[in-house]
């Protein structure tokens, strides 16, 4: 790690962290709260993906569905409208919605061969832009001045690295740049995880291997073709397994590459200098 002690990292000019664990556990929260201090460049690996990565994909999607509509259609052939995404960080709807479901085109799914070709891109893109954390690290303190960085990574970080693996590449070259801090839940955090999931499935990246058991699985359920799945409702049948998938991942990453902080602590920061101490807390307990 960058910091082997609380005194380094609490006395270090500049302060570089990635955070990461499952979505909805207070990674963008604190990025957020960093960032409204004024001291730290925020890095969404998300936004990276659906603006520089996966742009002209989603972009161009949008374009597919507006030629089926004869009025758009004409205006996009003579170049009279613009469409592109108003992705932000706080708003990744258009990444979401291209990444899509599989599963009933009435219901908006997506052929299982398309979804799979999309999933290989956002793998693509997520490597390349945990790739580029340490440019845009040296970026933020040569070119704007910010003396501490954090990386918001997505919750699928765990599913493009081997975390077991002394020389994966995307962990090697973060490890050089940023002090990786996994954000750990408990089984009530993973009950309200679910709950939430439940209300409203989101599209999500996964590990190949694991998409084609959860899919196979799904389908011997229900007992029905591919094409007439409810993408919802495959969504909802994976997402649990996902978490006890994904856990031993970031545990490993936590253990091998990284800290722990719990997700409980997480909730109760406030300012930079409450999470400084929570960091320090934690790479004292790593001694």
């Amino acid at each position: 790690m960058i910091y082997r002690t609380a005194e380094e990292w609490l006395g270090a000019e500049q302060k570089r962290v990635l955070l990461f664990g499952m979505s909805g556990l207070g990674k963008t929260h604190v990025s957020n709260m960093l960032r409204a201090s004024g001291d730290w460049f925020h890095y969404s690996i998300d936004y990276r993906i659906g603006t520089r990565y996966m742009g002209e994909h989603i972009a161009d999607n949008f374009k597919r569905e507006a030629m089926k509509v004869p009025l758009l259609r004409d205006l996009l052939m003579t170049d009279s409208v613009h469409i592109t995404s108003n992705i932000t960080f706080n708003n990744l709807s258009p990444l979401s919605t291209y990444l899509g479901k599989p599963g009933d085109a009435a219901r908006g799914g997506l052929p299982f061969a398309e979804y799979q070709r999309r999933q290989d891109q956002h793998r693509t893109a997520e490597i390349a832009a945990l790739h580029d954390t340490g440019h845009f690290a040296n970026r933020a303190h040569d070119l704007y001045g910010y003396a501490n960085f954090v990386c918001d990574s997505g919750g699928s970080i765990c599913e493009v690295v081997d975390p077991e693996d002394a020389s994966d590449p995307v962990l090697t070259d973060l490890s050089q740049t940023v002090l990786m801090i996994w954000i750990r839940g408990d089984e009530s955090h993973r009950a309200e995880l679910i709950r939430r999931f439940d209300r409203d499935p989101k599209p999500i990246y996964y590990q190949p291997e694991f998409l084609l058991n959860a899919w196979a699985d799904y389908l011997n359920q229900e007992d029905q073709p591919a094409d007439r799945v409810d993408p919802d409702g495959f969504l909802r049948f994976a997402y649990a397994r996902l978490l006890d998938h994904r856990q031993p991942r970031y545990d490993a990453m936590a253990r091998n590459w990284g800290l722990t902080v719990p997700a409980e602590s997480v909730a109760s920061l406030r300012t930079a200098a409450d999470f400084a101490s929570l960091v320090a807390d934690a790479l004292e307990k790593t001694r």
